[in-house]
């Protein structure tokens, strides 16, 4: 990759309900997009945080008994340990409540209120109470929202709009003129259609003696803020007047992260508040898909969610990481089941990397006393192993540069089946009986090195489970030193085990998952 700055961010998580798959995975495609920045040598800030404002909040903290302020803190509280287990590696975390965000946004909304961008006046139409979000007639499908279903009731009231409607062509030439401003490109295609239609202005603010939890307007304190014109602008309060290494500043981001169904107010809300304000706008705003069960949207009604600390605990975080990163292609649903995460772990961790990287170590303990041996000449099949490593970078590059995470990760995958199938045709095992241990020096460094590279190029996917099998093969000097700690860069190339270096051999990287099927009888 090119680039030598990039800021990531994750929408910040609406803290009425616990953290979920579908907030687990955002965050996991942040964090490998950070790692991989950051082991590709580029500055990098990743951010993730939580959304704390709006009617939802109130009656979430009611329910439980809190108050909005006692339920934020505590649902904060879960949300970053979430990202501990998952061992995300944000560098910051910011929160709604937070004075540094309410600050800009009241500077923000001030500005605009003084340029004529933003008025009042009275609204009558359909309001969604759960969503906090107006409907017209024909919005509406047999008198319920159309994104939660729940009934809308008719309400007319003063309310602060944002003159939205006047930077559509603005905004349409704007797409128009960066084919990659939003992606994947079926995503752009539905935003181009939502504006086929005329751009209305944005309600901005609630009563504050209907709705007392928000950000009060600088300009009339008897209203706050509507939850959406807060929540977006957490993107650049965190990073306003922040120092980037070498670098003007941290804003615009490279890339913003979301799932599907908050499309509209990214791709359409933000960018025009950014303009409004004459603030530059983001390179990229990539919407992913969803994550299904049995062909269904999760929901706790249906009793479906998947809990992401469950998972990490069962099948390890590195294991869960993995099954997310290559079982989705980005931008599409994918359907989860657990016998499918096991099978992956089984297949592609335990079976093929694991196995591979024990059968090496072993071989090196018990013929080079745990030293990486030093080949005197290499042959053709050696050579070969080599080549497709090195061309594996590149593919691994490329994927990555286009944010197909699933792909990165087959190729690499298939670099460690080529290791596997290397092994079997050279079968140290046979040949080190006829010529000793100088007849296998060869084979065991380069398949060494070959599953060091694997492993490296996997790191911003598995940091725990890579940071243990480097350790193996004495890259580093303490097996987690990767879940928070830098990477090298100069892993990402060809020859970085050094002949005659320490192994530290282990037992299996990847213990196999035991399932009823494993069991005769």
């Amino acid at each position: 990759m090119s680039e030598r700055r990039f800021y990531v961010t994750t929408p910040i998580y609406y803290v009425n309900d616990e953290p979920h798959i579908g907030h687990a995975y955002t965050t996991v495609l942040a964090d490998v997009l950070a790692r991989f920045h950051r082991l590709h040598g580029d500055t990098t800030h990743f951010l993730t945080g939580t959304d704390e404002h709006g009617q939802k909040i109130v009656e979430a903290a009611a329910e439980n008994g809190h108050g909005p302020r006692e339920h934020c803190d505590l649902m904060a509280a879960r949300f970053r340990e979430t990202w501990r287990v998952l061992q995300i590696s944000h560098d910051d975390f910011i929160r709604t409540t937070e004075l540094r965000h309410e600050t800009v946004v009241q500077r923000i909304l001030a500005q605009l209120y003084e340029r004529g961008e933003i008025y009042q006046d009275t609204y009558e139409g359909l309001y969604c109470v759960p969503d906090e979000r107006f409907w017209t007639a024909k919005d509406v499908v047999d008198g319920n929202c159309p994104d939660c279903g729940r009934p809308v009731v008719p309400l007319s009231e003063k309310n602060y709009f944002f003159r939205m409607s006047r930077y559509q062509e603005w905004l349409l030439q704007h797409i128009a003129d960066n084919p990659g401003f939003i992606q994947p490109h079926s995503r752009r295609n539905e935003v181009l259609g939502f504006l086929k239609k005329p751009l209305g202005d944005l309600c901005i603010s609630r009563p504050a003696a209907r709705l007392s939890w928000g950000i009060p307007l600088p300009f009339d304190p008897e209203y706050v803020t509507y939850v959406w014109f807060d929540a977006l602008l957490n993107y650049y309060s965190a990073v306003e007047g922040m120092e980037a290494p070498g670098l003007d500043g941290w804003w615009p981001a490279t890339c913003q992260l979301i799932a599907k169904d908050i499309l509209t107010t990214h791709a359409v809300y933000w960018p025009t508040m950014l303009r409004a304000a004459g603030l530059e706008l983001p390179t990229t705003i990539l919407a992913h898909g969803w994550w299904t069960h049995a062909g269904r949207k999760m929901s706790k009604s249906l009793g479906n969610v998947v809990h992401p600390i469950r998972m990490s605990e069962t099948y390890g975080a590195d294991g869960f990481r993995f099954f997310l990163m290559r079982d989705m292609v980005v931008g599409l649903d994918s359907d989860f089941s657990e016998p499918a995460l096991i099978a992956r772990i089984n297949s592609d961790l335990a079976n093929d990397l694991g196995n591979c990287l024990n059968r090496v170590e072993r071989m090196i303990h018990a013929h080079f006393a745990d030293r990486i041996p030093a080949p005197s000449s290499l042959d053709a099949a050696d050579e070969g192993l080599a080549q497709q490593a090195r061309l594996t970078i590149d593919k691994v590059f490329a994927a990555m540069d286009e944010v197909r995470i699933h792909q990165a990760i087959e190729e690499t995958m298939e670099l460690v089946r080529a290791v596997n199938r290397y092994l079997e045709v050279k079968a140290p095992w046979k040949a080190v009986k006829d010529g000793g241990p100088e007849a296998i020096a060869a084979t065991l460094a380069t398949a060494a090195e070959a599953i060091r590279l694997a492993v490296s190029l996997l790191i911003p996917v598995m940091p725990g489970k890579c940071g243990e099998a480097l350790y193996r093969l004495g890259m580093i000097d303490a097996p987690e030193a990767l879940v928070a700690g830098p990477a090298d860069p100069a892993w990402l190339r060809w020859g970085g085990l050094r002949p005659g270096a320490p192994i530290r051999p282990g037992g299996p990287l990847f213990p196999r998952i035991e399932t009823a099927t494993d069991t005769p009888g």
